[in-house]
Order: C-alpha cells, then sequence, then structure tokens
C-alpha cells in the first residue's frame, strides 16, 4: 500500500500555511506603516529616505515621496506653493523637523523641503557634521541663503530655517499624483 494521498495532503498544508505566513509577512510593511501613522513614531527608513533627497544626493520623485510620507505620517494637512505638507515630529543629523513639504508634481520643477526648529546656521553645521557636505553662503549678506556643492538650499524661515532640493521635472504633465 502507497502512502502518496497522505504525503500530498501533508504537501499541500505545509504549502497553504507557508503561503499564509508569506502573505502576512508581505502585508508587515503596510501594518507597520498604518501603526506609525497612527501613534505618531518616526519608521527607522526616515533618515536615508529623506536625508539624501534634501542635500540633492537623490532622485526627487514627488509620488514616491508622497506615498512614502502618507504611509507613514498620514494625510498632508494642507497643499500651498505648490507642495503637500506634511506634519512630523522627528529628528535628522541632530536637529528637529516640523513639516516635509513634497512638490505636487505640476510644475516644471520637483522639490523636496523641510522646516527645522534651528537656525540655518546650526542646521548647516549639524549637516556637515553628519555627512560631510557643507553649505556656504551664496552672497556676502545676513541672512543670504546657504547653498551646497549638490544644490541643496537652506533658507531662513522666520528664526528657524527650511532647506530644500529643487529640481527639473521630468515627468511634467504626469497626471497619477493624487489631486
Amino acid at each position: 500500500m502507497h502512502f502518496f494521498p497522505l504525503r500530498s495532503c501533508l504537501f499541500n498544508a505545509r504549502l497553504k500555511v507557508a503561503g499564509a505566513l508569506l502573505g502576512a509577512a508581505l502585508q508587515l510593511p503596510a501594518v507597520a506603516g498604518a501603526a506609525a501613522a497612527e501613534t505618531g513614531t518616526t519608521p527607522s527608513t526616515f533618515g536615508v529616505t529623506i536625508g539624501p533627497a534634501l542635500l540633492c544626493v537623490d532622485h526627487i520623485d514627488p509620488f514616491y515621496f508622497w506615498s512614502y510620507m502618507n504611509q507613514f505620517f498620514g494625510p498632508p494637512y494642507k497643499r500651498e506653493g505648490g507642495a503637500y505638507w506634511f506634519k512630523v515630529q522627528a529628528t535628522l543629523w541632530g536637529a528637529p523637523i516640523t513639516d516635509v513639504m513634497v512638490s505636487d508634481g505640476e510644475n516644471q520643477q520637483v522639490f523636496l523641503a523641510a522646516s527645522f526648529k534651528a537656525s540655518p546656521a546650526r542646521l548647516s553645521v549639524a549637516i556637515e557634521n553628519s555627512t560631510g557636505i557643507a553649505h556656504k553662503a551664496e552672497m556676502p549678506f545676513l541672512y543670504s541663503p546657504l547653498r551646497s556643492g549638490m544644490g541643496s538650499k537652506i533658507v531662513y524661515f522666520d528664526q528657524n530655517s527650511k532647506i530644500y532640493c529643487s529640481k527639473y521635472n521630468l515627468d511634467y504633465g504626469r497626471r497619477d499624483l493624487p489631486r
């Protein structure tokens, strides 16, 4: 007598369990993203995702950054100045961030920006100490913007600062961004 039907049943049961575990593992990032948005925690990927883009070391894709911010921080709280504004409670390069702005993709320039609770001079020093990328004054004026060799700019925002990277929009006219 052969026991192949029993082996086949055990094999199918193992496949179903493995499939269920794999399905749960694939849904885990979405669940973690929803949990992070609800609890207000910053994802561990925030610094390596947002940081290089702010320094103009990475590609600026508004749809990607809108999706990332929406997944981990919830929907934007406003849309103003050609950007979606996301409220953030995080630190980057040792400086506290209050907002991240993602361009809406409707202009010929795309950008990613963040506002910090730090003066431009303090933010510039924090970035240089963390990454080695220096920001120097464009002009010899008191409130002159600071620019890096990569193209990112730090500007005054009241007593605080904003850093942004702006690039030419290669996907100008693409209509798959949320409106």
